[in-house]
């Protein structure tokens, strides 16, 4: 049995940084010119543990990029016309480029309509119908910030995408189905002949063992076994899960959907858990807040 002779890591740590020093240095040129620098919002409703981090996260790489940032911070209790006359607020405000929502919602409130009252011009997570439609049709528009990084890691490690067979695992509207469309639009890091697979895809890993490049977006820990995939292949882990683990200071470990210690000798390249695609959704949010500031200055 043959085995790649090298494995390549794919770090979405150092690869953010990279993208952010890039947009630190554009913001410069701007707010050396006396222009006000990005300013980008985030909506933040009840106390969700890994929704804090997330957003944490975002605002301190808006300081390190030079931009403005705002938190908003409501009770879980909120009722869905009070969030709703906020984002109102935000679509309105001159001085704000983007703003996004930090999911989930609390169950008594409609994601669907929340997201559908965020303005597409402001729409920097890409969510919205229009900004989704965009994309689907190759236009220009803000694509959704995980599938943004995962095009940014094989653009930038120069892994070719054009005829391969990509397989994506899972279907939700914010990784798994934009994925599945950005991969195979006639584009740098596209032309991918695309298999998506989900809960109800009979035989699932007949399709993942033929896969060339497979996205794996499930949010089930360890999923996706050695077996399943085949030698050569590229992994990309967008998985994030908290397991509980006794042994640990806090009480958990990060697990991805793959499970790395097994494939990692079996892959070309592949994304760890944590430091993959992570930081890399990140610096991508951060990178269309840029997108927007330029638009509302007509420099783009």
């Amino acid at each position: 049995m043959h085995f790649p002779n090298f494995m390549q890591i794919l770090d979405g740590i150092a690869l953010s940084k990279t993208i952010k020093e890039e947009v630190k240095q554009v913001v410069a040129t701007y707010t050396d010119k006396g222009k006000r620098p990005p300013h980008l919002a985030a909506i933040l409703v009840g106390d969700n543990g890994a929704s804090k981090t997330y957003i944490n996260s975002k605002i301190k790489s808006c300081g390190e990029c030079g931009f403005e940032s705002s938190l908003f911070t409501f009770d879980a209790s909120i009722g869905e016309a009070e969030l709703l006359q906020k984002i109102d607020e935000l679509n309105k405000d001159p001085k704000l480029d983007g703003f996004i929502v930090q999911l989930p919602l609390p169950k008594h409130i409609n994601e669907n309509n929340i997201i559908q009252a965020i303005s597409p011009e402001k729409d920097v997570d890409g969510f919205t119908p229009i900004n989704f439609g965009r994309m689907a049709l190759g236009l220009p528009c803000y694509i959704p910030a995980t599938p943004f990084g995962i095009l940014q890691i094989l653009e930038r490690y120069k892994i070719s995408t054009s005829g391969k067979h990509a397989v994506v695992i899972g279907r939700s509207n914010i990784v798994g189905k934009p994925i599945s469309i950005l991969l195979g639009l006639n584009q740098p890091s596209g032309n991918c002949t695309v298999t998506l697979v989900h809960s109800k895809t009979i035989h699932i890993e007949h399709y993942i063992q033929q896969a060339d490049i497979i996205i794996c977006a499930l949010g089930i820990p360890h999923f996706l076994k050695s077996e399943m995939v085949k030698e050569g292949a590229v992994v990309i882990d967008v998985g994030i899960t908290r397991v509980d683990d006794a042994t640990l200071p806090k009480g958990y470990r990060i697990a991805g959907d793959a499970d790395f210690e097994n494939i990692k000798n079996k892959c070309s390249a592949i994304t760890p858990v944590p430091g993959g695609v992570g930081p890399m959704t990140v610096a991508m949010l951060i990178k269309n807040t840029l997108l927007a500031y330029q638009r509302n200055y007509g420099d783009h």
